[in-house]
């Protein structure tokens, strides 16, 4: 189970949204490198970015702080003597032109979110294009696929989409509870688990985390198919330690294997 600091982009700062509303904003960093740092050091293995200024502008807005992101990642690896660790980012991604310009400065995976509903073409377009890099956002109120920096929801139900998107050959989905997100209440684990028996590719939960018992919870249902998990407002508040709830899954992780081998 991989544990995934998410560092959100408004501004040019590192905030946390509560259920995605831009005037409901909490800056916990001036410096998102800064800030990406400070994750490796605890021992992230991925890091998730989300340009929420291009999401809603629909076209990127925070560049210069991704790079600088980049920047440390790199710089990181050097001073460990460690392999860079891949980076996602989602956020007004509308065209191939910027996909291709942000994998080029080092990002490993690209998020699309809206157009991926609104335009599924360009979906199939860039997975096409971009084998093995393009991850797909699916975020949901009730079932129903949301849009636009979460602010429409479509009629579009999940699993339906997510299996459409599966064909296109997305590497793996990221599936938000809007109505959790930045609310620490849980992950709803429910809906997250029946996405994952629905496809056959990865999905990573997202929206609720609170404590590690929700990383414990996710541990339990792993072999549904769910990769991970992005934490956000629970590793900037310190409900959730990242380094001791990834030493936790890992330690969890290894005794389902070795149940599994008994059986």
């Amino acid at each position: 189970m991989l544990l995934i600091p998410a560092i959100d982009l408004k501004d040019g700062h590192c905030v946390r949204l509560k259920q995605g509303d831009m005037e409901q904003a909490t800056v916990f960093s001036e410096d998102p490198a800064d800030m990406a740092r400070h994750w490796l050091r605890q021992g992230a293995r991925r890091l998730h970015l989300v340009d929420l200024n291009g999401a809603f502008a629909g076209k990127p807005k925070n560049e210069s702080a991704v790079k600088a992101i980049l920047q440390a990642v790199r710089e990181f690896a050097e001073e460990t003597g460690t392999d860079e660790i891949p980076v996602q980012l989602g956020g007004g991604i509308r065209d191939l032109d910027t996909i291709e310009r942000y994998l080029d400065d080092g990002i490993s995976y690209i998020i699309i979110g809206t157009a991926a509903v609104k335009n599924p073409g360009f979906l199939a377009d860039a997975c096409s294009a971009f084998p093995g890099q393009i991850i797909v956002g699916i975020d949901a109120k009730d079932g129903k696929v949301a849009t636009d920096g979460w602010s429409k929801l479509s009629g579009h139900e999940v699993i339906d989409l997510a299996r459409k998107f599966e064909d296109y050959g997305v590497e793996s989905i990221i599936y938000t509870d809007i109505g959790r997100d930045g609310m620490m209440g849980g992950v709803n684990i429910e809906a997250t688990v029946k996405l994952a028996q629905a496809v056959n590719i990865p999905v990573i939960a997202s929206g609720g985390v609170h404590t590690i018992k929700d990383v414990e919870a996710l541990c339990e249902v792993q072999d549904d198919g769910i990769e991970g998990v992005i934490c956000g407002r629970s590793i900037y508040e310190g409900t959730l330690n990242l380094q001791e709830a990834q030493n936790r899954a890992d330690e969890l992780s290894g005794e389902f294997d070795d149940m599994e081998a008994i059986d």
